[in-house]
């Protein structure tokens, strides 16, 4: 993949507010026009898509099944966003060998981007309220089914928030797009290229330490990790306000894990979710990156694959 002729990865929060016309809402702490020239990674403010052409989609949700997405967005989201379910639309539905959230059926998916009102040539930016770990898969899901033009928020829900802009209460129906998709389009590692690739490349865990560790597994019946998996938390590629550290930092934290220039790099956590996360980040410090979308629970529901503890990959 020549990430030189992908589209960014990240927006703004005062891009964003500038295409739906609240720059002069954005208050005094926070400069209200964004950077002349766009920070690696970010996507530039102009051209501004129209009102018809931006959508906005409120991906909230928690893996360990706390809290409900859809009540919080009801009680306040970004004016005009829609909400996406992580396990009836960014999800498949098989059997335990295929993951918890495996990909969903590329037919389906084109279905539901429709649904979410997505037509052609769209804006599309995605949040959540969680530094942008279960945003980042609808990223990646849209970006791997064509749609070219898909953002993630740069600090989420957080940091709309902070810049006190309002929030709408309420559900958002859209009405049905006509987008198509064309699946395929990011790079996808099996569970068999994901056991091979530690040979003459990088396999990187976005999990927690601990649970690549094998000291904790608090949703997968074994613990540890794919042997030669470099322990990699995705929690590292952000700030204590939730923002991704710059370009710059992020090329200089893979390098120091062992990614170069010559590296095949691939991602994987424990479901598939926040491993996308991980790819954005490799994005946004310009390393191409794999997903491996079963992770941690499908290897680990599979009899036979070899599994390894401790900080050693």
């Amino acid at each position: 993949m020549d990430l030189a002729s992908q589209p960014p990865v990240l927006v703004d929060v005062r891009v964003l507010a500038s295409w739906q016309g609240r720059d002069s809402l954005v208050p005094d702490g926070l400069p209200a026009d964004p950077p002349a020239e766009a920070p690696a990674g970010f996507v530039k403010r102009e051209p501004a898509p129209t009102e018809e052409t931006l959508k906005i989609l409120d991906v909230r949700w928690t893996p360990m099944g706390t809290g409900n997405g859809h009540e919080e967005y009801l009680r306040g989201h970004i004016p005009g966003a829609v909400y996406v379910s992580m396990g009836s639309q960014l999800a498949g539905h098989y059997g335990p060998r295929e993951g918890r959230h495996p990909l969903p059926d590329p037919a389906r998916f084109g279905d539901t981007v429709r649904m979410l009102g997505l037509n052609d040539g769209d804006t599309v930016v995605v949040y959540d309220d969680a530094h942008g770990t279960s945003a980042a898969r609808a990223w990646w899901l849209l970006r791997h089914a064509g749609v070219e033009k898909a953002y993630l928020l740069d600090g989420g829900l957080g940091a709309w928030r902070a810049a006190n802009l309002p929030l709408q209460a309420g559900d958002v129906i859209p009405r049905p797009g006509r987008v198509r998709t064309t699946w395929g389009q990011m790079p996808v590692l099996t569970m068999d290229d994901a056991a091979t690739l530690p040979e003459d490349g990088m396999l990187l865990d976005a999990r927690a330490a601990e649970r690549y560790r094998g000291e904790a597994e608090p949703l997968d019946p074994v613990a540890g990790h794919i042997p030669g998996a470099v322990s990699a938390p995705t929690a590292d590629n952000v700030d204590e306000t939730g923002h991704f550290r710059p370009a710059g930092e992020l090329a200089e934290r893979f390098r120091a894990l062992g990614v170069d220039d010559a590296s095949i790099v691939g991602a994987y956590c424990g479901s598939g979710v926040s491993a996308a996360h991980q790819i954005a980040a490799l994005h946004v410090a310009g390393i191409p990156a794999a997903l491996y979308p079963g992770s941690w629970s499908a290897w680990s529901n599979t009899p036979g694959r070899p599994v390894a503890t401790g900080e050693r990959p």
